[in-house]
């Protein structure tokens, strides 16, 4: 019995990160910077078109305007914002329908102390559920 309990606490250390690890997916997808361009992709449902727009600066920092375009509308449609290259917790953004399916959000990308150097990443949420159709990691570089 204690040597089955050593067993698997040893298993949990070792493989438990992976399981936590909500980078790993993203690693194995080739990014997309939403400032440079539209990222875009098609379905077995249709046509999906993402664009990130730097409005003015806000009071907290500059501020962005997302847009999604879907083939099918989602139930409760989220862009969890997630720091890529240094964590900094998960900021959910509530998409707002402009169009029966076109969805928009404004917000501002929270403070950090790394500065321009700081890549966000955006993941794209139906409710709770992570939206696992994205071919791309949709990332963008923060501005001062």
């Amino acid at each position: 019995m204690v040597v089955s309990l050593v067993i698997g606490a040893i298993a949990l250390v070792v493989f438990g990160p992976r399981f936590l690890d909500t980078t790993a997916d993203v690693a194995e997808r080739p990014p997309c910077d939403l400032l440079k361009a539209p990222c875009e992709w098609t379905t077995k449902d249709g046509d999906w078109r993402i664009t990130l727009v730097s409005t003015e600066p806000g009071t907290q920092g500059m501020e962005y305007r997302l847009s999604v375009t879907v083939p099918k509308a989602p139930d409760r449609f989220l862009a969890v914002l997630r720091g890529q290259s240094m964590y900094m917790g998960e900021y959910p953004v509530p998409l707002v329908r402009e169009q029966p399916l076109e969805y928009q959000a404004r917000f501002t990308a929270p403070f950090c102390t790394t500065g321009a150097d700081m890549i966000w990443r955006i993941d794209l949420q139906d409710g709770q559920e992570k939206l696992q159709n994205v071919p791309w990691a949709l990332v963008f570089q923060a501005q001062k």
